[in-house]
């Protein structure tokens, strides 16, 4: 079947992450067992087999690609529904065993130019033990990292190696969200609560709607994790399972710190509010006291001020100073009583 895709090489003859066109290859490698492997393009995979025991070929697709559903059919005999899994959007967190192959959709956190955290990145992945297909759609850092380990010749050696490489590094760059989201929370508890508060209130619920992204979308991720540990085939061996446990306890404990900070972003909202409140209640007790001194002054200056015939004292030049004298008799008698009551 002739390929329905065509690589755009770079200075080293690689397919690059620029995707234009029908391109497909992000990039491709065969892992040599020790840490290393070598470099090859979409016509080199397509005609690649295992020229000595143990050797495995990795390629990382561009799902949206038109003709890679086909491929996988034809080219891997990757049942269709299994392939249509593969290159679809639903990127809900799963992993299961189909024979002899394994297969998994992950998320990662997206960290492309003005993404929110939340907005997780999928990656789809298929392997047989010989070959691990990765599929994205958007730009995923997570196998640029294991890509640069193998180039360095540190490496996974096998299939499962190279899974567990992936996964580790998916979880480690969702620490460092979380670290960040820390960092933000530090500052908010730093800065001045009794000035304006609404930039910090809108900045605390911009957290606590990433925590809770984050713990909806992670979570099926440790249910996926799981799955890989207990169900995949035998060429994942002993220590991968041990690998996936340990990414396992490490993402476990990732939720739990997603939710101290969810629950100190609540404590730090919730200090704002109240510390708010009170201020308004402060406010609100002065505008009363005032109003309870002013009042009674108010209803004898108005009922003195009244223009009509007969009110006494037009005539006394010493009237309106009988009226002040009266007015800071009542002044002095309500706080008599404003104090006996406790009011202040």
């Amino acid at each position: 079947m002739a390929s329905q895709f065509h690589d755009r090489p770079d200075k080293d003859g690689l397919a690059t992450d620029d995707v234009r066109g029908d391109e497909a290859l992000l990039f491709g490698r065969v892992l040599n067992g020790k840490g290393g492997g070598r470099p090859v393009n979409w016509a080199q995979a397509r005609e690649w087999k295992p020229g000595v025991p143990g050797e495995v070929i990795w390629l990382h697709l561009c799902r949206n690609q038109a003709g890679i559903q086909e491929w996988l059919e034809s080219e891997l005999n990757i049942p269709e529904p299994t392939a249509e899994l593969l290159v679809s959007d639903q990127t809900r967190p799963r992993a299961f065993r189909e024979d002899d192959t394994l297969v998994a959709t992950l998320r990662g956190i997206n960290f492309n130019p003005n993404a929110e955290p939340e907005d997780m990145v999928s990656m789809q992945l298929w392997s047989d033990g010989k070959r691990v297909i990765t599929l994205r759609r958007l730009p995923l850092q997570t196998p640029r990292d294991t890509l640069a380990e193998i180039d360095a010749g540190r490496g996974p050696g096998d299939a499962g190696a190279l899974i567990t490489s992936l996964t580790k590094h998916m979880i480690a760059r969702m620490n460092r969200s979380i670290i960040d989201m820390n960092e933000h929370i530090d500052e908010l508890e730093e800065a001045d609560l009794d000035g304006d508060t609404e930039p910090l209130l809108e900045k605390i619920a911009a957290i606590r709607r990433n925590c809770l992204a984050l713990k909806r979308h992670m979570s099926p991720q440790h249910e996926a994790f799981e799955r890989i540990s207990r169900d995949a085939p035998a060429w994942f061996e002993d220590h991968d399972r041990r690998e996936i446990a340990e990414t396992i306890e490490r993402l476990s404990r990732y939720l739990d710190d997603i939710d101290i900070s969810k629950e100190s972003a609540v404590v730090l909202q919730d200090d704002i509010r109240a510390r708010a409140v009170a201020r308004s209640e402060r406010t609100s007790y002065l505008l009363t006291i005032v109003a309870a001194i002013f009042l009674p002054l108010g209803f004898v200056t108005g009922l003195l001020g009244i223009n009509v015939g007969g009110m006494p004292g037009m005539n006394d030049p010493d009237a309106f100073w009988i009226v002040t004298g009266m007015c800071g008799m009542i002044l002095l008698m309500q706080l008599v009583l404003f104090y006996r009551w406790k009011w202040f």
